[in-house]
């Protein structure tokens, strides 16, 4: 079932309030730190986060190419600035469809996308910081929902570490980070 744009928007409203927390005590010292994404230090993964703004910004007017992205200069003001166009964009009117190179998502599923995305980057911020702050529970049982349709078996190891177990009475957090291969 595609989720509505107002609800999709909520969870991107709620998950861009969480993670512009966490970015708010890293400073240029913080860069080299590593990230739960073993690959990554924290610089690497705000770069990858700018990336991803640029693409959920475009997809507000319909279409995302699929182009390289420019380093940032303060990374963390940019993605503060970007997080809240963002929001903005997607209050608008919906494009409908939305094509990534050349297929199309639904709007609604794209936004719902990025609030996973936004969430569990921030979370990985907060780790990689020493500051970290549990996912609010209305925010991890809404994206919870969504996301065994969003992340596929072939998203493990790629975009995600495999699914950890957890008892299943554990809060929606640790579920939903424990399905995206998080600890």
């Amino acid at each position: 079932m595609t989720p509505r744009l107002d609800d999709a928007v909520e969870l991107l409203d709620r998950s861009l309030a969480f993670t512009c927390v966490a970015l708010a005590g890293v400073g240029a010292d913080d860069l080299e730190r590593p990230t739960p994404c073993s690959r990554w230090s924290l610089g690497s993964l705000l770069a990858h986060m700018d990336d991803a703004l640029d693409a959920f910004l475009e997809a507000a007017e319909g279409a995302v190419a699929v182009t390289p992205p420019a380093p940032a200069p303060d990374v963390v003001g940019t993605l503060r600035g970007k997080a809240g166009a963002l929001l903005g964009a997607w209050v608008r009117a919906c494009p409908g469809d939305v094509l990534v190179g050349d297929a199309a998502l639904a709007g609604p599923v794209l936004v719902t996308a990025a609030a996973l995305e936004i969430t569990v980057h921030g979370w990985d911020v907060g780790q990689a910081t020493g500051r970290p702050r549990r996912v609010p529970d209305e925010l991890a049982e809404g994206l919870l929902a969504a996301a065994g349709s969003l992340v596929a078996p072939r998203d493990r190891g790629v975009r995600f570490g495999p699914a950890r177990d957890v008892p299943p009475d554990s809060p929606a957090d640790v579920r939903l980070l424990a399905f995206l291969g998080r600890t």
